[in-house]
């Protein structure tokens, strides 16, 4: 007797344990079909056949058999043959429409592609190619759009640390506005970048960037208490920098968008690298001597003319150093001080000695390093105090020898006077002793 050995899938052993244990008696007809999501109908049927048949029956019957519309061997290799030979380098759908048009075979595009990649034949084409971006037309006028963005390179190669390039670009002329040299990509290196362009050109319309947490706050950073209690979203330094200067804030939805300022750090990593090697900078200092000296023959060679030749830039700020800068709220403590990144600064009197406790100042630490606190508008007199030292705190004073100076009065503690202790009878002590006899003897309530 010849035996056929079936293998059977996870599907069909599934069904055939399920029909086992209703042979069994262990499980009805209803639950085994509920568990096979099949028809009550459709199972019974499949017992049968199983029971009849054995569990080779769970086996679809085409199993083993050619497809009926499968290619012949002879239009496989035919298709191959072509493939290789008369249309050798067509793409897949070139070669699709070639075998129908010249060879009168009509075959699908995956079909061909299936053929050719099991021979393997590889397209000439491995991908599709990109999008054309059609590039944006320059701004008619300088001023109206400036492009800034970082490059972070080796720029001084090994003979130095590794340095960030911030670099600012007019759209309309490609003239390059300016460049500071940082360690990082931060927000000083972008206000120094801001105020430097300002102060020899003007105030630009926008401002064209990519994404950097720099320019804009997160959306999906949860909200502090006191953005909650006032309704509103605080902006980065940047981003107030730009507000205060009614520079329009244009985020680049990608690196192509924002092409100029990249092609431009594409040319400095190939002339700039070169100009540093020889003048052999090695520190951040030497490295900006040698930038500025380069940006002069730079726009000089690569700049052009702008379509309009009147600029847009409009006149800077007289207070642009207040405005570039980093700003912070604060509220005075009760000793007349605000406190900013571990430093104390003491608030002098106002008029007719005035204090400012629990009002809401604004503190700015300029780029030079220098602080000053402004109340409304109005600079307010302030003091550094030494770290670690409070108002309430005096200098101690030290004597030559050990011995003290007559001349130089003896610090205190600040207790002018002693501390007077009430006596026995003072109504005061009376009074509690009165409140005390009285809770002592207070009657007692009983619920009954």
């Amino acid at each position: 007797m010849h035996r056929e050995t079936i293998t059977l899938t996870q599907t069909e052993q599934q069904r055939a344990h399920v029909l086992t244990r209703v042979q069994a008696g262990i499980l009805t007809a209803e639950t085994a079909a509920e568990l096979l999501a099949l028809s009550v109908r459709h199972f019974r049927r499949l017992l049968a056949e199983v029971r009849q048949k054995g569990l080779a029956a769970l086996a679809h019957g085409n199993r083993g058999r050619t497809s009926t519309r499968r290619l012949s061997d002879a239009v496989r290799a035919r298709v191959l043959t072509l493939a290789r030979t008369t249309y050798a380098g067509a793409n897949d759908h070139h070669l699709t429409e070639l075998l129908r048009e010249r060879e009168a075979l009509r075959l699908s595009r995956p079909t061909v592609r299936r053929l050719l990649r099991e021979a393997g034949i590889g397209s000439p084409r491995t991908r599709r190619p990109p999008r054309h971006r059609r590039r944006r037309e320059r701004m008619p006028q300088a001023g109206l759009l400036v492009q800034m963005d970082g490059s972070q390179h080796p720029w001084l190669e090994d003979r130095g640390p590794r340095l960030v390039l911030h670099a600012a670009i007019d759209d309309a002329t490609g003239k390059v506005l300016g460049g500071v040299f940082r360690l990082e990509e931060d927000t000083q290196g972008y206000f120094l970048l801001l105020r430097q362009l300002i102060r020899r050109y003007g105030v630009p319309t926008s401002a064209y960037t990519d994404r950097h947490g720099i320019f804009h706050r997160d959306p999906r950073t949860p909200l502090t208490l006191d953005e909650q209690l006032q309704g509103t979203v605080e902006s980065t330094q940047i981003g107030r920098a730009l507000q205060e200067l009614g520079i329009r804030w244009i985020p680049a939805r990608s690196p192509q968008a924002k092409g100029r300022i990249e092609r431009l750090f594409g040319t400095f990593q190939d002339r700039l690298v070169v100009e540093l090697r020889l003048a052999r900078a090695c520190t951040l200092t030497q490295a900006q001597r040698v930038l500025d000296r380069f940006l002069h023959r730079y726009n000089a060679r690569f700049a052009q003319a702008p379509a309009h030749p009147e600029p847009a830039w409009r006149p800077a700020p007289a207070d642009l150093d207040r405005i570039c800068c980093f700003k912070y709220r604060r509220t005075v403590q009760h000793d007349n001080t605000v406190q900013l990144k571990g430093r104390l600064l003491q608030l002098h009197p106002g008029p007719g000695g005035r204090s400012y406790t629990g009002l809401r100042v604004d503190v700015y630490a300029h780029l030079n390093g220098t602080l000053a606190v402004a109340y409304r508008g109005q600079h307010l007199a302030i003091k550094v105090l030494p770290r670690g030292q409070r108002p309430s705190q005096r200098p101690q004073v030290r004597f030559p020898e050990g011995k003290p100076d007559p001349n130089i009065p003896l610090p205190t503690n600040g207790k002018q006077t002693p501390r007077e202790i009430p006596p026995a009878n003072h109504p005061w002590r009376r009074m509690i002793t009165e409140d005390i006899w009285r809770q002592r003897h207070r009657p007692k309530v009983t619920l009954s």
